[in-house]
């Protein structure tokens, strides 16, 4: 099965104020929102799911040490490329991104909390030991940004997926921080 890489021409009509919004936002139509516009309810809860995470209470550095841990584990090439990018314009430290691409530990232990948090979740399928959650909240994490992890994580599962899937090329945009999914999943 061939997925296509929608343009706001080809899409689904249903699916074109999405991708209208999304072109607008980031200046330009990433493919993952291209391949989604075929079904007009994925790319729609994709795109809302990303909005309602502007009311986190995960900081922007916060958000992307989620996603790119998710999609580092999930050997995500796309979304680990484009995260890379935006951790970058949130002014995410060097060594973290570094850490979180390689899949090592990070130096900044709330940080690395965080990214604990997430391992767990996905190594357990969210039946996190009590213990595990009792470090979380050691490092400074209520229920509420647990909550928001998941948020993230279940967004993050949607598009590794479809780029599992898919196979979809990664965007020019992000070409500088390509990446190499161990499992080679992505072509």
């Amino acid at each position: 099965m061939k997925f296509q890489v929608h343009t706001r021409d080809s899409a689904p009509e249903a699916s074109r104020a999405t991708l209208d919004s999304t072109a607008k936002q980031y200046g330009f139509l990433p493919n993952l929102f291209g391949v989604l516009a075929e079904s007009p309810t994925a790319v729609q809860a994709y795109a809302a799911i990303n909005k309602a995470l502007e009311q986190s209470a995960l900081s922007p550095v916060e958000q992307q040490v989620v996603t790119l841990t998710v999609s580092a584990t999930n050997d995500c090439a796309y979304c680990v490329g484009a995260h890379s990018t935006v951790a970058q314009m949130v002014r995410m430290p060097e060594d973290v991104l570094a850490a979180l691409r390689d899949q090592r530990p990070l130096y900044d232990k709330k940080l690395d909390g965080l990214r604990t948090l997430v391992l767990s979740i996905l190594q357990h399928r969210g039946w996190v030991p009590e213990d595990e959650l009792g470090q979380a909240a050691k490092a400074g994490y209520t229920q509420r940004h647990v909550l928001d992890v998941l948020t993230i994580v279940a967004l993050k599962t949607l598009s590794n997926y479809t780029n599992h899937i898919a196979h979809t090329p990664l965007d020019p945009q992000f070409a500088q921080q390509a990446w190499k999914a161990s499992a080679a999943t992505v072509g």
